[in-house]
């Protein structure tokens, strides 16, 4: 079988109501991961590209969040509506969502958020 050309990480972590990190699954239904994996299939991109549910992926102030490999993009606030356009744009078309896209130097930054950053100049993603 071939490699994965695409594969999707979903954060489905949970954490209580009201925590100041925030929570990307808070239902604990894993509903974006399921919204992703029913993309996938009901574009026949299975088995290249491939949706799984992650535990905590630290980015919680930017959730809901995904990151999608190879390429290392990281999407933050991510709702159920972006789902298809993530799949066709970026999965299918190559293009990165620049206001979904986690900005550099919000990665890893535990307490700053910046939900839907618009695109910053110079960003080399």
């Amino acid at each position: 079988m071939a490699a994965f050309t695409h594969h999707i990480f979903v954060c489905c972590n949970q954490r209580s109501a009201g925590h100041a990190r925030g929570c990307c699954d808070p239902d604990g239904s894993e509903r974006l991961r399921n919204l992703f994996k029913a993309e996938v299939k009901k574009r026949g991109l299975n088995p290249l590209v491939r949706a799984n549910k992650a535990g905590c992926l630290d980015q919680c102030e930017q959730g809901p969040t995904v990151v999608i490999y190879p390429e290392a993009i990281w999407y933050g606030n991510v709702q159920p509506e972006d789902v298809p356009r993530i799949i066709d744009e970026t999965i299918i078309g190559g293009k990165v969502i620049e206001e979904l896209l986690i900005a550099d130097e919000l990665l890893n930054s535990k307490g700053q958020k910046n939900a839907h950053p618009s695109a910053t100049e110079g960003d080399s993603r």
